[in-house]
């Protein structure tokens, strides 16, 4: 049975995109090829599932196909935090065992300085610095949000968080809203186009094959399988779908996840105006709205100010609203000001939104195609996927290669998700839920209590990038 994919026009380029140098376009796909492994996506879990079976099997023949260019989704336009999976821990306990957790836990954590060495070892400048992550609270109904999560990192033995004192974080953070928090310092952040166009040179040194402005439009099952593009068709033996949000036009993924938005704004270089800041020690970010606020330094000396504003489309279609959603940017820069009240309001000079694809538990799932024992998947990254798609690179590598080891047979892989509905329940009842959480976390924000409506709605939006308490 023939599956079909949506396609979509290009997304606005990101600052991120536009402030690297261009490369050479890999070729467009043209008559007919084949390959031992296809993989459909160009981004970040895309190359790191090819440059791992070109580690393991370096006579493996590797195609990616990318609809766009490489990083031209969610890689090339993310915040760039490179983060571990500690702040979900109390998530992965949920359906791992002590053990596996503290694996899957501590592998997060050593894909972040691993990722420093590839950088190194391939001369990559991604602007990758390692300079921790502060978890904060800026409104007192999320203070100790992260009690739970230190707890159960406790139980097993690890503690990589470190409480600060208020003044501390103020100090450290620059700005007064931060009452409370916690610092993780294994945690880096990196220039995210940058990245993965040195991933992309790095492939194919490797000899892997890239085909980009090759979008796959139909995808034809079978012992060898048949990707149709406008150009030609690929036939490979085993096929790695590496789409991330654009996994949801496939029904049976569809229901595992929903694509929503998250959007960016990134001043002018502020020059001395930091010292008076006094953020100069290179840390990133995040408070503990479910609509996250995540703030990073750049090279430049530029504040990049995101937040995961959660608009959705019908029929989770890749549209404007994950390329540049004007609502969702206004809201983005009202927290920004709100942070760093002392920024001139002509100080942004670049926005822009982005496609996230959202799990209810906000990690990701593996697995193969109900009925394709050679199709494989690996999505849900849910806003933390540079750090961890290194993982799940291993992870997708070992299905395709058929490898019986730690990482094809991790927790993660065939786990059981809560699913989203329907439509057309999935985009009115998500819509009704998003509202509520807005109006929910704009009256905590105010020092207000939520109405009791609004909470009820809110407590059945999806999880977010860190566990509460």
């Amino acid at each position: 049975m023939m599956m079909k994919l949506h396609l979509t026009q290009p997304l606005k380029r990101s600052y991120w995109q536009e402030s690297i140098s261009p490369v050479d376009a890999c070729p467009v796909l043209q008559g007919s090829k084949n390959a031992d492994v296809a993989i459909i996506g160009g981004g970040f879990v895309g190359l790191w599932t090819a440059l791992t079976i070109k580690r393991h099997e370096p006579d493996c023949s590797v195609v990616i196909l990318e609809q766009n260019v490489c990083g031209g989704g969610a890689s090339g336009r993310n915040g760039g935090f490179v983060m571990s999976w500690w702040p979900k821990i109390g998530t992965l306990r949920s359906f791992c065992n002590p053990e596996e957790a503290l694996f899957l836990g501590r592998s997060a954590e050593q894909a972040i300085f691993e990722l420093g060495e590839f950088c190194a070892q391939h001369a990559i400048d991604a602007h990758f610095v390692q300079k921790g992550w502060l978890w904060t609270a800026t409104t007192p109904a999320h203070v100790d949000s992260w009690n739970t999560t230190v707890q159960a990192c406790e139980r097993l033995g690890v503690r990589p968080f470190e409480r600060l004192s208020s003044s501390e974080l103020r100090r450290r953070s620059g700005s007064s809203v931060h009452l409370a928090g916690v610092f993780e310092a294994s945690n880096a952040t990196v220039q995210p186009a940058a990245l993965v166009e040195g991933m992309r040179r790095v492939a194919l040194e490797s000899g892997i094959r890239i085909y980009e402005q090759s979008g796959v439009s139909h995808v034809e099952p079978g012992n060898t399988v048949c990707l149709h593009t406008s150009g030609g068709e690929l036939k490979a033996k085993r096929v790695v779908l590496a789409t991330n949000a654009w996994s949801a036009s496939i029904p049976e993924l569809s229901r595992l996840i929903t694509p929503v938005n998250s959007s960016i704004v990134v001043t002018q270089p502020l020059g001395e105006q930091f010292e008076k800041i006094g953020w100069t020690g290179g840390e990133s970010i995040t408070d503990s709205q479910l609509m996250v606020d995540y703030y990073r330094t750049t090279r430049e000396g530029r504040i990049a100010f995101g937040k995961g504003t959660g608009a959705i489309s019908y029929g989770a279609q890749i549209n404007s609203v994950f390329s540049e959603d004007a609502n969702s940017i206004a809201l983005t820069n009202a927290d920004l000001f709100s942070t760093y009240p002392g920024l001139d309001r002509a100080a942004v000079t670049h926005g822009w939104s982005g496609p996230i694809d959202r799990t209810y538990d906000s990690l990701p799932v593996f697995g193969n195609l109900a009925g394709q024992a050679n199709i494989f998947y690996g999505i849900g990254w849910s806003g933390n996927g540079v750090g961890p798609s290194r993982l799940g690179g291993r992870i997708l590598a070992s299905l395709a290669l058929g490898r019986k080891d730690e990482w094809s047979e991790c927790p993660l892989v065939g786990r059981k998700c809560k699913t989203f509905p329907p439509e057309p329940f999935r985009y009115f009842g998500g819509t009704l839920v998003r509202n509520a959480v807005i109006r929910k976390e704009q009256a905590e924000m105010r020092g207000h209590q939520p109405k009791a409506l609004d909470r009820l709605l809110a407590s059945l939006a999806p999880a977010g990038l860190e566990d509460k308490s």
